[in-house]
């Protein structure tokens, strides 16, 4: 798959893809995570992940370049759950994380599921704007749900998009 993203500016930015997640790509996306999160996934995740068969896509600059990021999903009965969505430190605010959001949703809909959940922290304004702005809503929070700095907790909000059918 490629398309091309449009920058916060409205130019066309790179022309970025995206490809199957492999265990042969996780030392690339190791380094985003580790890079990204105070408490990131450990490579297991991403290994149990993989093998479990979950959607999981490395989204790259170009064909065989840079990776710029990925997500991680679980399917069940009637709806996806997101678990992982990164974008690099250096490419955000580029549209990337809506682009790999829209093949989600693409994915959601080839499956057939008609939701779509994620967990995000409460503190992670940016991201829960960009949820919003996709059209997710808020749904519940998770109290505790994420390790926080000292040994405490912090909330998850709970966030649900309703998938409408392909072609509806």
């Amino acid at each position: 798959m490629s398309a091309t993203v449009q920058a916060s500016s409205g130019a066309a930015a790179s022309h970025p893809v995206l490809e199957p997640m492999r265990v042969s790509h996780l030392d690339a996306v190791m380094a985003l995570e580790n890079a990204s999160y105070e408490f990131p996934w450990s490579r297991g995740n991403f290994v149990d992940s993989l093998h479990a068969g979950y959607p999981a896509q490395l989204l790259r600059e170009a064909p065989g370049g840079v990776p710029l990021g990925y997500y991680v999903a679980m399917a069940g009965v009637d709806e996806v759950h997101l678990l992982n969505i990164t974008v690099a430190p250096a490419a955000r605010r580029r549209g990337y994380a809506r682009f790999m959001l829209d093949d989600l949703v693409r994915h959601c809909r080839m499956v057939e599921a008609l939701s779509l959940w994620l967990e995000v922290r409460e503190s992670n304004t940016s991201a829960r704007r960009l949820y919003e702005r996709y059209g997710f809503a808020l749904v519940g929070r998770r109290r505790g749900y994420y390790p926080a700095a000292d040994g405490k907790r912090e909330d998850a909000m709970l966030m649900n998009l309703a998938v409408a059918p392909a072609g509806g």
